[in-house]
């Protein structure tokens, strides 16, 4: 809103203030994400990652299949949710 209410009175804004903005934007990192990631790295994660992977490996090398990794894959997004679902409110301001 501030960068607009700047183009409005006095125009283009100077490039300086253009990289600026970039940089606060750059700077910013999303709490969920984070949570995630060390979510993604406890032992049940690992371990439901780790059947996904084979399942995709074992699909991935075969010219013909009826297999698809949908239940691999929503065990492992449940176990990571659900490790989320106890750590992202506390990282939330």
């Amino acid at each position: 809103m501030v960068f607009e209410e700047k183009m409005i009175l006095n125009g283009e804004p100077d490039e300086e203030e253009e990289e600026e903005e970039e940089e606060d934007e750059e700077d910013m990192v999303d709490p969920l994400e984070t949570v995630r990631q060390k979510c993604e790295q406890s032992e049940h994660c690992v371990h439901n990652r780790e059947r996904l992977e084979a399942c995709e490996n074992r699909v991935g090398s075969r010219s013909e299949t009826d297999e698809d990794c949908t239940e691999e894959l929503f065990d492992f997004l449940h176990a990571r949710d659900h490790c989320v679902a106890h750590k992202v409110f506390h990282s939330v301001k």
